[in-house]
């Protein structure tokens, strides 16, 4: 992870909001009550209703210990753009090294998706931050703790799809750097009051199993 502010957000709060169909009328609420909540990383896929407009508007809006990124970034070209709008983090579905390079020599941080570990050790090979293992109902805490084996800290693990308050203490004890979070965060309709709601509870969870750890340690 070479990335400095990304380094620093996930030191504070290793949870990444994905804010998948949110529009930029509401983005500056949602973001408001993700910070409040304690949420440092905040993504919006390139597939959700004017996303470069929503990434301004939150940019604008949080303090800069705030990471503003995309999600869904299938183009190198994407980068950016995304970078033009205020973004400073990349986030991708998939493992393509010429969209990590381009994120990289932007100087944003790059979080590629992964599924086994040779697409693992390809994206750090070109330059990932932070190893996005997507998706993590198909892989679970069993895959993750036998990857962990393999890929020991600084490396950053972070498992999407699917994570919940009551599930993320399992990947936790596996060994998880972080999470990205999806509906059971933020989906379309929910008021900012709900997401921020949803945020402390997922905060709580993960404060609950990484001081757990601590303990155990």
């Amino acid at each position: 992870m070479n990335h400095p502010g990304l380094q620093t957000a996930m030191a504070h709060c290793g949870l990444i909001a994905i804010l998948r169909g949110i529009t930029p009328a509401e983005a500056e609420a949602v973001g408001q009550a993700l910070y409040d909540a304690g949420f440092r990383l905040i993504e919006v896929p390139l597939n959700s209703p004017d996303p470069l407009d929503s990434i301004r508007a939150m940019r604008a809006a949080l303090p800069t210990d705030c990471l503003i990124g995309a999600g869904t970034v299938l183009n190198p070209d994407d980068c950016a753009r995304v970078q033009q709008a205020g973004g400073e983090l990349i986030v991708m579905p998939h493992s393509d090294a010429a969209v990590i390079r381009a994120a990289k020599k932007l100087g944003m941080a790059s979080c590629p998706g992964v599924a086994t570990p040779t697409e693992a050790f390809a994206a750090l090979a070109a330059g990932a931050d932070v190893l996005k293992m997507f998706p993590a109902e198909q892989l679970g805490p069993v895959v993750l703790k036998a990857w962990r084996a393999v890929m020991r800290p600084p490396i950053a693990l972070v498992p999407v799809g699917g994570i919940t308050p009551d599930n993320l203490s399992t990947y936790a004890r596996a060994g998880a750097s972080g999470f990205g979070l999806g509906s059971a965060l933020y989906k379309p309709g929910l008021s900012a009051a709900d997401v921020g709601q949803n945020a402390r509870a997922f905060v709580a969870a993960w404060q609950s199993a990484y001081s757990a750890q601590e303990t155990q340690a």
